[in-house]
């Protein structure tokens, strides 16, 4: 594996198993995540991030890879499921909105042609109509030469419908950063301390200015095909970057935390009950309810969003995706 040397030798590194391996996997290309607890979010990013504070899961099987565009046309294939992208839009849902922009579609990204104001996310951010799974840039584009890609505009309701057909879940936000950590307690990357140990680029991110110049240091310009970096420690790929990855928490603004005493630490938390609150607080006008994206994606870069890390998070409408956001699933036992 590429840990890092740098990571921190605590003697919480690597929390005891609350629940052995129950035997095979459920499913091919599932691994096993242990249970335990560890040490969720952090004090020294962004906001969002903090409370650092200690939380206990039971173990539990995690898709290896994210759901691939091939997996995705096999759910669809078998059930005629339309994603919400694929749907006709509600006026009365968009007041405001203009008649060109109430079409199917998605938001797909853009890259600039030279330096702008990062302030603003249009600079960036187009609505493209047609875009969907099947046609990521727009209709004209095909995930022919890219059915080993995680699939992507991806809404929560789609997410769920699939994970539902497969007969698995989708995990909650303690789960996803407890998978992703691979038992490296406290690191700041997946894979220790170290962003490029020895050189060495261990995620699919965005490398440059962005949202104008990528340098491609890592080999990849937009999305990858799964397994493409080496796996973490509890052998899950490219749980940092690529594409984001939905929970199933609903968003607040910061992590509730606790005392930090053995009696207070909370066993597999599953966020704030109802979705009142969750809105993202850079949008205040936007009232649609939030859950929690994890993981970053090819597009978090130094300059912008260096997301790319177990402990970050960002606020997602459940009603859309776009083009950076895809999802993996769980079993638990």
């Amino acid at each position: 594996m590429h840990r890092n040397d740098s990571r921190d030798a605590t003697p919480d590194a690597e929390p005891t198993d609350t629940a052995a391996r129950p035997g095979r996997a459920p499913f091919p290309d599932m691994v096993w995540v242990p249970g335990g607890t560890y040490w969720m979010g952090s004090d020294h990013h962004y906001p969002e991030e903090a409370p650092a504070h200690q939380v206990t899961v039971s173990g539990f099987w995690m898709d290896r890879f994210t759901v691939t565009n091939e997996q995705f046309a096999r759910f669809v294939e078998a059930t005629g499921y339309v994603t919400v992208a694929q749907r006709p839009l509600n006026p009365a849902d968009y007041p405001g909105a203009t008649p060109d922009s109430l079409v199917p579609g998605s938001l797909v990204f853009q890259k600039a042609r030279g330096p702008v104001d990062l302030g603003n996310v249009a600079n960036w951010w187009s609505y493209v109509p047609d875009a969907c799974w099947k046609h990521p840039e727009g209709r004209r584009s095909s995930v022919k030469h890219r059915r080993d890609h995680p699939v992507v505009h991806i809404a929560f309701e789609d997410a769920e419908a699939y994970a539902t057909w497969a007969g698995k879940a989708l995990p909650t936000e303690a789960e996803w950063e407890r998978a992703a950590r691979g038992g490296l307690d406290r690191n700041e990357f997946c894979w220790g301390n170290d962003f490029t140990p020895n050189g060495e680029h261990l995620a699919n991110t965005w490398q440059g200015y962005f949202p104008w110049q990528n340098l491609r240091e890592d080999g990849h310009e937009g999305t990858c095909p799964v397994g493409a970096f080496p796996p973490n420690d509890y052998g899950l790929h490219e749980m940092a970057g690529n594409v984001w990855e939905w929970t199933t928490d609903w968003y607040q603004e910061r992590h509730q935390g606790n005392k930090g005493k053995a009696c207070c630490i909370p066993v597999n938390p599953r966020g704030p009950a109802t979705a009142q609150g969750s809105q993202d607080p850079s949008t205040p006008a936007v009232t649609l309810p939030r859950r929690v994206l994890k993981g970053g994606s090819h597009l978090c870069a130094p300059n912008y969003c260096r997301r790319y890390r177990p402990a970050a998070r960002s606020p997602q409408a459940v009603d859309s995706g776009a083009s950076h956001i895809g999802f993996r699933c769980i079993v638990r036992p």
